[in-house]
């Protein structure tokens, strides 16, 4: 967090409970150590009494943090020094945003006991909008969680039987589907290109339970051609990386919808890798069924970042520079 220092102040904070404080703190104070970094306060701890330095708006920040980190301990929620960084940043942002009601709500919980919910008040939204929704655009940068939580909600549908299957689909190839010049198979052709949503599957469910699922049909891994003339009834459908379908593409794949199914869309309107001539399928559905009802629209940004730190500096960065050179170009 950065800005004017302003006035400095101090604030004492005392918490009831010894084995929730050093929950709170984490092991060797790391959790305080992130919210040191992240808000810009020093923090001293004794016994289960903090005392919070700093600037005014740092101060109230790192204070109001740690009083919903607490109450998080209290109900249950096991706080690491990423959710203190979540934290920090949803804070930040909004004030009144109250951090039970976006990190309890439980998604799924992974073949290795990890709770998946949402980090952000946009993931949250995203999250109410596929279950609410048939169809749901999640459109932003790298890193926003869009194709991971669609997966867990996918994955979440199925084991409490709202769908029987599970299709995930993105375009083969980036800048048009040329699988007849790789090497191979065709399962060994579009293995690179969608090894990502099995990543994420594997991730929930374990290597033997999602490779039994592939196996058995229930989920299916397949390239956006493959769903041309069908219909799908009872399923869960994602179609991830959906900038780089064309106009026909998308508009194909909208159109296979069937009775007790949900679709949910992704992408990064930013990474376009198609040729010039040809118009991204998700930049003209964004544009033509925008107003529609029964379709919910999300838009993360830099701040829904949920990887590495550097990850959300580096998106800042290249924005900043295409913001300059697009400003350069319109001058001369």
């Amino acid at each position: 967090m950065t800005g004017h220092r302003g006035e400095q102040i101090k604030k004492e904070l005392s918490f009831t409970q010894n084995d929730t404080a050093r929950l709170l703190y984490g092991d060797l104070n790391s959790n305080l150590h992130e919210l040191e970094k992240g808000s810009g306060v020093k923090i001293q701890a004794r016994g289960t009494t903090l005392t919070v330095s700093g600037a005014k708006h740092e101060v109230e920040l790192a204070a109001q943090t740690l009083e919903q980190l607490y109450l998080l301990l209290e109900a249950g929620y096991p706080v690491y020094p990423q959710d203190v960084a979540y934290a920090v940043h949803i804070l930040e942002k909004s004030p009144r945003a109250d951090l039970k009601e976006i990190f309890l709500d439980q998604v799924y919980v992974t073949a290795r006991q990890r709770v998946v919910s949402p980090k952000s008040l946009n993931q949250k939204k995203y999250i109410e909008g596929i279950r609410h929704h048939d169809l749901t655009f999640g459109i932003g940068p790298a890193g926003t969680g869009k194709t991971y939580l669609a997966v867990a909600m996918a994955i979440a549908a199925y084991t409490s039987h709202q769908v029987n299957s599970i299709i995930l689909t993105r375009p083969a190839v980036e800048a048009g589907e040329r699988l007849g010049f790789l090497p191979g198979d065709m399962a060994e052709k579009i293995n690179p290109y969608l090894r990502p949503l099995l990543d994420a599957l594997t991730d929930m469910l374990g290597r033997e339970k999602a490779a039994e699922l592939v196996a058995q049909g229930d989920i299916e891994i397949a390239p956006l051609a493959f769903m041309r003339g069908r219909t799908l009834n009872n399923a869960f459908v994602i179609l991830d990386e959906a900038q780089n379908s064309t106009y026909e593409q998308m508009k194909m794949f909208l159109t296979r919808l069937g009775f007790n199914s949900k679709a949910v869309v992704t992408g990064d309107i930013t990474q376009i890798d198609l040729p010039a001539t040809q118009r991204s399928g998700l930049v003209a559905a964004s544009a033509i069924l925008q107003k529609t009802p029964g379709i919910s629209f999300n838009t993360f940004t830099e701040s829904d970042v949920v990887r590495h730190p550097l990850v959300r500096k580096i998106i800042m960065a290249y924005e900043a520079s295409e913001k300059k050179a697009a400003a350069k170009n319109r001058g001369s």
